[in-house]
């Protein structure tokens, strides 16, 4: 795992961005296509804007997975991550295999199957995640499950996650925040080929030290990033703000 700490939440979009448009490239011209799992969340905002405007990616040759969902959201609901990929990525690049993940699937197991059946044909070649308030990487609320072997899992959204999208506009109160979702699972993050962690702001802090400097556990499920050697997690002086001085030494180092 390469840490890379910025002075501010706009370099970090743009340094993130430049970043996963060369992986892009590369993938491309290495094996004719990209395959990527799309994050999504108010802290991917930036980084998403900042990436789907950068020249010379061959976006039909970029091929999309979802990376979590709530259950029985539609595709209209304003906090549907569909509908936010949708908006703000796949309308705008033109990408053209798009999965997404139907929450509101009148048989969901059938449906989850099918996208990740579609999922685990190929490798992926880049990962995008975030890290939640509470250390979650997609929906993966503590205690995460790290051994499954199925790519997306239905998981019960924990208060703490539930009240993280109710402060970031999503929902009204926690009433209306589902209770479960459909997540890509851990390990099927893990083996995509690299990861991108874009993680900004002030209110990451905490799960950002407990991550990357507690123990590596299924309590702090992103602290599983600092197993995958090909993984970049990028922190603006906020989030990065309560991490140790030897840990930031080191990342300069890198």
């Amino acid at each position: 795992m390469r840490l890379q700490p910025f002075e501010d939440s706009t370099s970090l979009a743009h340094a993130a961005a430049e970043e996963a448009a060369a992986l892009i490239r590369a993938a491309i011209v290495d094996h004719g296509c990209c395959r990527i799992v799309l994050a999504t969340g108010n802290s991917q905002l930036a980084f998403l804007d900042a990436l789907t405007g950068m020249s010379d990616i061959d976006w039909e040759k970029v091929e999309a997975f979802h990376l979590d969902e709530y259950v029985g959201i539609p595709v209209t609901h304003a906090a549907s991550f569909r509908r936010y990929l949708l908006e703000r990525v796949i309308r705008k690049t033109g990408i053209v295999q798009f999965h997404a993940i139907e929450g509101d699937a009148s048989d969901l197991q059938a449906a989850i199957r099918e996208v990740g059946s579609q999922l685990a044909s190929a490798p992926i070649d880049l990962a995008f995640v975030g890290i939640g308030e509470n250390g979650h990487i997609a929906f993966n609320d503590p205690p995460a499950d790290f051994e499954t072997r199925n790519p997306y899992i239905i998981v019960k959204l924990d208060e703490g996650c539930r009240m993280q999208q109710v402060r970031e506009g999503w929902f009204a109160n926690i009433s209306e925040v589902p209770t479960h979702a459909v997540s890509m699972s851990v390990p099927q993050i893990m083996k995509a080929r690299q990861i991108i962690a874009v993680v900004p702001d002030l209110r990451k802090a905490r799960a950002v030290k407990m991550c990357l400097e507690g123990e590596m556990n299924p309590m702090a499920p992103g602290s599983i990033l600092r197993r995958h050697a090909n993984t970049t997690v990028y922190l603006d002086r906020d989030s990065a703000s309560l991490l140790s001085t030897s840990v930031l030494v080191e990342a300069a180092k890198l």
